[in-house]
């Protein structure tokens, strides 16, 4: 098959907040799409439930295997998809929700840039995988407890992988993304939280009070551009605080 100057965009969580903007900024560049929610509000959506492992291993690994026999010019895969519940003292959590969470913002995430890397590593393309972290995964926020610990989590995975990568013939740059806080749904869980669960309450009221909330569009251009720019790999990115 030859080659087909067709440049992809890979995204989870796709359906609202950032990865929805993210989802129309490479849409409207000319990129073709592909995104994942349990929704799958798109036309380029396929429906998968991150919560269960298996079947998000089989769907990316069949997804990824498909895109690259295509032999795209450059794909770019951002893992955007979390959930921050439950939220509150790590003694009151509940075993589901533990599960849930690893589950989601954990195993979920690395199986994507697994699957994506295994599908992708062999292909002479330009090819970059971008973790949408949060400051939580170096802050300490009382109540997210879960929430911090799988975005730290994720990013020292995607620290090793970049240190994993420089020795490929055909490496994938691999780079965390911290957006800062933006006006999303997951903003108004955050404020509908009971002040004792979550004690920062008052502080997050107000960044949306004061309009101190970045756009998701905006930032969504920011991650286009930043990876068009082919940043160094490994490294943690800001956004507007």
């Amino acid at each position: 098959m030859g080659v087909t100057a067709l440049n992809v965009a890979i995204i989870t969580g796709g359906s609202s907040g950032l990865g929805v903007a993210l989802c129309e900024e490479f849409f409207g560049r000319g990129w073709q799409v592909v995104e994942f929610s349990r929704s799958a509000p798109h036309p380029y959506s396929i429906a998968l439930d991150l919560s269960d492992p298996q079947a998000a291993a089989r769907v990316f690994g069949e997804t990824f295997t498909a895109l690259a026999s295509r032999c795209p010019r450059e794909v770019v895969a951002v893992g955007c998809a979390a959930v921050l519940g439950p939220v509150g003292s790590a003694g009151a959590v509940e075993a589901r929700d533990v599960v849930r969470s690893i589950d989601v913002n954990v195993t979920a995430a690395v199986l994507f840039a697994s699957r994506f890397i295994h599908a992708f590593q062999q292909q002479d393309c330009e090819k970059t995988l971008v973790n949408i972290s949060s400051g939580a995964a170096v802050k300490t926020h009382a109540g997210w407890s879960l929430y911090s610990a799988g975005k730290a989590a994720i990013e020292q995975f995607v620290r090793v992988v970049a240190a994993e990568q420089v020795s490929q013939a055909a490496p994938v740059r691999t780079f965390n993304v911290n957006p800062g806080v933006m006006d999303t749904a997951m903003q108004t869980e955050v404020r509908s939280a009971n002040r004792e669960d979550f004690p920062e309450l008052d502080r997050f009221v107000g960044l949306h009070d004061e309009g101190l909330l970045a756009p998701p569009a905006e930032v969504a251009r920011w991650v286009a551009e930043l990876v068009a720019s082919r940043p160094e790999p490994g490294q943690t990115y800001a956004g507007r605080r």
